[in-house]
């Protein structure tokens, strides 16, 4: 059966969660923390209002892949004169699929849902693994990323 691609709707919701966690737990994170309902609280206010898209990669009805993009606005600058930036999040494929171009396809989906929503610049703290996905695809890696924590 060929792989089917379409965005996420709140039907998928916790499958989506579940998945996340998955990943997040794969790239070291402590969980230290029930996340879930912060993540179906901020999925469904900003699926609502048009601020977070994900395409999702399925084989029947299991999903196999996960991608998301968070839209956000700054004040404009330079390199991004409108201010308005795409955050990439949940770029996800199951073990069994992966190396077969699924995260290639989700990636283009949601940069393109970035360009139509008219932001100047998609940015991703990578993981090792998605370093070389996202240098094929044209990312720039910027090591000024610093972070203050509460």
């Amino acid at each position: 059966m060929a792989l089917q691609y379409r965005k996420l709707t709140e039907k998928e919701l916790d499958t989506f969660i579940e998945i996340r966690i998955c990943q997040l737990r794969e790239e070291g994170a402590k969980e230290n923390i029930d996340l879930r309902p912060a993540l179906f609280d901020y999925y469904r206010r900003h699926m609502a209002d048009g601020t977070f898209v994900s395409w999702l990669a399925l084989d029947g009805d299991a999903i196999v892949g996960t991608s998301g993009i968070s839209f956000v606005e700054k004040p404009p600058y330079f390199g991004c004169p409108n201010g308005k930036i795409g955050l990439l999040s949940s770029m996800f494929t199951a073990k069994e699929y992966r190396r077969r171009g699924i995260a290639k396809e989700l990636l283009s989906r949601v940069v393109k849902e970035a360009g139509e929503y008219g932001c100047g610049r998609v940015q991703i703290t990578a993981s090792d693994m998605g370093v070389l996905l996202y240098t094929d695809f044209g990312f720039v890696k910027n090591g000024n990323f610093m972070e203050y924590r509460f």
